[in-house]
């Protein structure tokens, strides 16, 4: 794999509500994936573009070091391409989606 290569980085969970703490960790999870990145993709699923294998890693082990206690977080890597591909079944894509992709950020 090229050390160019966009990535991106889909993380989904699903962290209990049920008291004042637990809603308080699942807050601040969300709000650590905002701090690092993330991008809203729908209700509970983030994603993050990055660039190369370290990247990837780097984001990956920062990820793993904020997860809350308790609740389900699930971590997909896919190549750009891939994650570009991916079908809209119903809806339409976000603003975000189709604001934020690689080519843009080529041009930075």
């Amino acid at each position: 794999m090229s050390e160019n290569q966009f990535m991106r980085i889909i993380v989904f969970f699903d962290l209990p509500v049920t008291t004042k703490a637990k809603r308080k960790a699942a807050n601040d999870f969300r709000r650590f994936l905002q701090r690092d990145g993330y991008q809203m993709l729908q209700l509970s699923v983030y994603t993050r573009i990055v660039r190369g294998r370290d990247m990837l890693q780097k984001h990956h082990k920062h990820l793993c070091e904020n997860l809350p206690r308790e609740g389900s977080v699930r971590c997909l890597e896919v190549t750009e391409k891939q994650f570009a591909a991916m079908a809209v079944l119903l809806g339409e894509k976000t603003t975000v989606e189709k604001k934020v992709n690689a080519e843009q950020l080529l041009l930075f």
